[in-house]
């Protein structure tokens, strides 16, 4: 049975050094609390779009904007990937939780992976589905070739892919199909029958439009990730439950191959003939197994 019992979608956080945190509650405020860390680009208000029947009985969804998203503020060289999980320590002691699970879907996986890796003892559960990861030589297999021209050419030109970012933030809101029909080069076939199937344009609307209100600086953040990876994937010491599309291109298969063999306790899902879309079927099972021994 699925339920959404309560929604917040704009509470602030004041962080310890000024910064603001933006983020959304879905659920039910007592349940079993997931905090949740969308993809890119994205925002806290994607998750009812992608759940079909609302937040699954018993959870509570917390969802903050990820710095250079929505409304959390975004300052170069503090807001860093390493950095993340104390704004979510942050954010749980604000809320009174000492333990928590977390979860992110593509763009987010590093950022749950952070977490895992820095505040270990603060986790009840690690959930990534369709994870960016290191971009390197065991990784660079079978992906779609705009992505691997942003990540190995973005932080070799920093400031031309921050143009770029900021072009793609403005063609979102501007000129919304031509938008889309640049995004999908990106994907497979399969994903991009997907997003026409399950009318992801239209359900992701109002999150993508909120997601480049900074004109685009998280994504632009985002793409340097790969190849500067930061997180020590051997020294993450919770299990990690990771699901992965055989067919995804933009998050490449061998990412997801990588990360399941390099971190120490991962139970890997290696999912059949499905891409990135996916988790907009499945986003509500997902959950629920992730914390089904809660």
């Amino acid at each position: 049975m699925s339920t959404a019992t309560h929604a917040s979608t704009e509470e602030y956080l004041q962080l310890p050094d000024g910064r603001r945190l933006c983020y959304a509650e879905y659920g039910d405020p007592l349940g079993i609390p997931i905090i949740v860390f969308h993809g890119n680009p994205g925002s806290r208000l994607g998750w009812p779009s992608v759940l079909k029947a609302g937040v699954p009985s018993g959870l509570r969804l917390i969802a903050p904007d990820r710095p250079g998203y929505g409304r959390t503020d975004f300052v170069e060289g503090v807001t860093t990937l390493p950095n993340w999980p104390n704004d979510v320590a942050a954010l749980a002691d604000s809320l009174g939780l000492e333990r928590f699970a977390v979860f992110g879907p593509s763009g987010g996986g590093p950022y749950a992976l952070a977490c895992a890796w820095q505040i270990p003892e603060r986790l009840t559960a690690v959930g990534v589905f369709a994870s960016v990861g290191p971009f390197n030589a065991e990784t660079d297999r079978e992906i779609n070739p705009i992505v691997r021209s942003l990540w190995t050419q973005g932080s070799k030109v920093p400031g031309i892919l921050r143009v770029q970012m900021r072009a793609f933030a403005w063609l979102a809101k501007r000129a919304p199909r031509l938008y889309v029909r640049m995004i999908l080069r990106e994907f497979s076939e399969i994903d991009r029958a997907d997003y026409d199937r399950l009318g992801v344009a239209d359900r992701i609307r109002n999150d993508r439009n909120e997601a480049y209100r900074q004109g685009g600086v998280g994504t632009w953040y985002d793409v340097l990730v790969p190849t500067n990876w930061p997180i020590p994937l051997g020294s993450i010491s919770v299990p990690v439950r990771l699901w992965h599309g055989k067919e995804d291109t933009s998050a490449p298969l061998a990412m997801g191959e990588y990360m399941a063999r390099e971190i120490p306790d991962c139970e890997a899902t290696f999912i059949d003939d499905v891409g990135h879309f996916w988790i907009f079927e499945h986003l509500e099972e997902v959950l629920q197994e992730l914390v089904a021994d809660e």
